[in-house]
């Protein structure tokens, strides 16, 4: 994993820097996570793999699956990735793409996972009380998981708040033990 992050670095920072420069990182960041998408795909990850496919004829098929409406600079990024056999990172390469787009334009993506739905009150609650912590734009999605019991796990980035049932109960048994 650490092997594929140092490899993907350079080309996500030169994604970025290029759709900096250019006003466009929501383009961009539709290409990348278009690209990471499809080399999930088996057969394109087999074809992608495959010594015997010509990358003369792996990039046109690649553009092609990506769609119409990449610019040039998305088709030489395109193209950079498959000659220097990188395709392989393309998820590695939209996930730190991602995480420089939300540095630079200030938001952070939360997942609040809790045992019943969230009404739109609470979760508007929970993205205030966010927001005023981290200082950024908060961009909520909530999940439903019945183990948890009650409460809330809230994920941002790195960070987790654990304020569910399951884990107090936890602690509670540990701490008897």
């Amino acid at each position: 994993m650490s092997e594929a992050n140092t490899i993907a670095r350079p080309y996500a920072q030169a994604a970025f820097d290029q759709a900096q420069k250019l006003g466009d990182l929501k383009g961009w960041s539709a290409v990348v996570t278009n690209l990471a998408e499809l080399m999930s795909i088996a057969d394109v990850q087999a074809a992608a793999s495959n010594p015997r496919i010509a990358n003369s004829k792996l990039e046109p098929l690649l553009l092609e699956l990506c769609g119409s409406k990449l610019n040039a600079h998305q088709k030489n990024f395109i193209k950079v990735l498959v000659d220097n056999n990188r395709l392989n990172v393309s998820a590695e390469i939209a996930d730190m793409f991602e995480a420089l787009r939300a540095e630079a334009e200030k938001f952070v993506d939360v997942t609040v996972v809790s045992a019943f739905d969230l009404s739109e009150a609470q979760k508007q609650k929970i993205t205030a009380a966010l927001k005023a912590r981290m200082l950024r734009e908060i961009k909520l999605s909530c999940e439903i998981d019945k183990a948890l019991l009650g409460g809330v796990v809230i994920r941002a980035g790195d960070k987790v708040i654990d304020g569910s049932a399951h884990t107090r109960l936890g602690e509670l048994a540990y701490a008897l033990a």
